[in-house]
């Protein structure tokens, strides 16, 4: 129970404090700005692995815990409800902000610019696999607990945020995508979100397997591959 509490706060945080800074930007007329949310983003996920990490693995992400059931480091039984935690904890945040700010449209919803969908496919798939890939190569087992993890991931999710937000909005993680999608009714472009993510984590593990040496990537149990 320990650690699907940690994965459900972990998770409410991290959409609470991420698509909170985009709804606020918009009501407060582009005070924080684009470079602030996707900071928040990025010490958000910092953060938590550092106060997580040891209890729950610091997952966080329903593509993140895919990829590491694929990749044999996290029980395949522990998976669904990992991730049914992290989604009830995105969706709390997602209510919570409905309360405080009832008449924004999105939340902070991620939804393709212009409407370009394939554009927004793949720019999410390889945002993920790029996150996937750092992870899998900083962490510990299912563990993000290694003395620069947090800073490794934390510093993907702000990168990919800052140059590909405006475009796909960089959600990399269906829970934070889902949860604003459903409270704010905006559920067209949902199933992007959904797919590509899950698509990149599993492709990761194949990069990882090309680059790393024999057993880093799949072995459970292995300490980092640097």
């Amino acid at each position: 129970m320990r650690k699907l509490a940690a994965e459900l706060l972990g998770t409410f945080f991290l959409v609470f404090a991420g698509t909170g800074a985009i709804t606020i930007n918009d009501v407060s007329g582009g005070a924080i700005t684009h470079v602030g949310i996707a900071l928040t983003f990025g010490l958000v996920v910092l953060a938590l692995i550092y106060t997580l990490g040891d209890v729950s693995g610091a997952h966080f992400n329903p593509a993140v815990t895919l990829g590491f059931v694929a990749a044999r480091r996290f029980p395949a039984r522990r998976a669904v409800v990992y991730v049914v935690a992290q989604c009830a904890g995105a969706l709390l945040a997602s209510l919570c902000l409905r309360l405080l700010f009832p008449q924004h449209a999105t939340l902070g919803a991620t939804e393709p610019r212009d409407g370009n969908v394939v554009q927004s496919l793949v720019l999410e798939l390889l945002l993920t696999f790029f996150l996937m890939f750092v992870i899998l190569c900083v962490s510990t087992g299912a563990k993000e607990k290694g003395l620069m993890a947090g800073v490794a991931v934390g510093s993907v999710i702000a990168l990919e945020a800052l140059f590909a937000g405006p475009v796909c909005g960089a959600s990399m993680n269906p829970a934070r995508s889902l949860a604003p999608a459903l409270v704010s009714g905006r559920l067209d472009y949902l199933w992007v979100y959904l797919l590509a993510p899950a698509a990149g984590a599993l492709l990761a593990i194949v990069g990882c397997v090309c680059v790393q040496e024999r057993g880093c990537c799949l072995a459970p149990g292995k300490e980092t591959c640097a």
